[in-house]
């Protein structure tokens, strides 16, 4: 992979793998931290794929596990409800949803993220996750409905 590749995976899935890390870690630096280490991985793994889908399904997985080791080894990880989106967030509401989404549960908030920001299907999120299409729609019940809770008890 030349340089010019490796600068097209960065644009086309940096924000991406953002996104999911952010959701994971709740962290600016741990989630810069693991997209980096992601494409570190991929770079010199250099893996072959079939197709552009099994490489973004691959990168998500690669970082889905990555925070999952960071967050083991974590001792205490911050909350930061404007993680979610680069830059600022432009509209109150969305910073109110965003900092409910951070309270939730990682194992529901990686799901709703994956299911709602990335618009992946439940089919596709249980392989990445590994888990079953049954636990992906439970987990994503069960994180709608704590999602509407936390925003209810503190922003209504």
């Amino acid at each position: 992979m030349d340089e010019m590749d490796a600068q097209r995976l960065v644009e086309q899935y940096g924000d991406m793998l953002y996104r999911i890390c952010a959701a994971a870690l709740r962290s600016h630096a741990d989630a810069q931290d693991a997209v980096q280490d992601v494409f570190l991985k991929y770079l010199t793994k250099a893996p072959a794929f079939g197709s552009e889908a099994h490489r973004k399904a691959w990168l998500i997985t690669v970082a889905v596990n990555h925070c999952k080791n960071v967050r083991r080894n974590a001792r205490s990880i911050p909350t930061d409800p404007a993680l979610l989106q680069p830059g600022e967030t432009r509209r109150e509401e969305d910073g109110r949803i965003l900092a409910a989404l951070m309270e939730v549960p990682e194992k529901f908030r990686i799901v709703l993220v994956l299911h709602y920001a990335e618009g992946y299907k439940v089919a596709e999120i249980a392989p990445m996750l590994g888990l079953s299409a049954s636990a992906v729609k439970m987990r994503l019940a069960k994180g709608r409905r704590l999602l509407e809770e936390i925003y209810r008890k503190e922003y209504l």
